[in-house]
């Protein structure tokens, strides 16, 4: 197997969110995000919709940054039609909040005090809709403790499985937080009460270095696992897809994909 490095990895497990989906829209947020998808559909979700980001869908996931080859499209998909599928629960979106907390609330508002924030960031954007109407998973580049956060996150701008913020204190069946692939892990909802539970490490990371990065208690799958690392073959179409190296960026200082002893 060649060398890989950490965001090779991630783009490996971000692709993993949409296996056996079929045919749901894909959004991938961010440079690691977006190349997952592509990655989806080119190996294990050929039915997997993707956009080119204005008004077609696309038949072939397209390369980031500059290219010369021409958009193979399939049908026309303006913003209505994107909406159409959100409200429909036909996207599957991979996102990059600020902050999350043990419930999976997510923040991309503003750090501190609302009425007097630290530091501002986007507003809550398509958060609160996106997060009731459709499946949503996350990757979080850096995982630790300002990111998942002891207590609330300071502004609920996507929903989560917090009882105190639902009518009656009844979390909806519909409510669908997949997974979250982090620097570290890959984690998702199966502990008790939808608590987040680690389900994989990444090469050479230990489970106390998770829990120490996190600000919350993690519960621990029964069948803890290493991560898969990327095959050949995902390495050779992710380095089609990202053919200006983006992803080199996307975690800080861009480590190798099996962290050192």
């Amino acid at each position: 197997m060649s060398e890989f490095t950490l965001s090779e990895l991630a783009i490996v497990a971000c692709a993993e969110v949409w296996r056996d989906e079929g045919e749901v829209l894909a959004t991938g947020i961010g440079t690691i995000p977006r190349i997952a998808a592509g990655l989806a559909r080119l190996t294990h979700n050929p039915a997997l919709l993707m956009t080119d980001g204005e008004a077609y869908l696309i038949e072939e996931p397209l390369p980031l940054g500059p290219r010369e080859e021409k958009a193979k499209f399939s049908g026309w998909m303006p913003y209505s039609r994107v909406f159409d599928a959100v409200w429909r629960g036909r996207r599957h979106a991979l996102v990059t909040p600020t902050q999350v907390d043990r419930f999976g609330q997510g923040n991309i508002s503003c750090i501190g005090d609302f009425k007097k924030p630290k530091v501002q960031m986007l507003g809550m954007r398509g958060f609160p809709g996106n997060s009731i109407s459709h499946t949503n998973s996350m990757f979080i580049p850096g995982h630790n403790p300002r990111v998942f956060v002891a207590g609330e996150v300071d502004v609920v701008c996507s929903a989560g499985y917090n009882p105190a913020r639902w009518p009656d204190g009844r979390v909806p069946a519909s409510l669908d937080i997949r997974r979250i692939v982090t620097d570290l892990c890959v984690m998702d909802f199966g502990g008790p009460d939808h608590g987040i539970r680690v389900v994989s490490l990444h090469p050479g990371v230990t489970l106390d270095e998770v829990r120490a990065a996190t600000g919350f208690e993690l519960a621990v799958s029964a069948d803890l696992r290493e991560t898969p690392r990327p095959t050949e073959e995902q390495l050779a179409i992710i380095r089609r897809l990202d053919p200006h190296n983006l992803r080199a960026a996307a975690i800080k200082n861009n480590p190798p994909g099996i962290r050192a002893r």
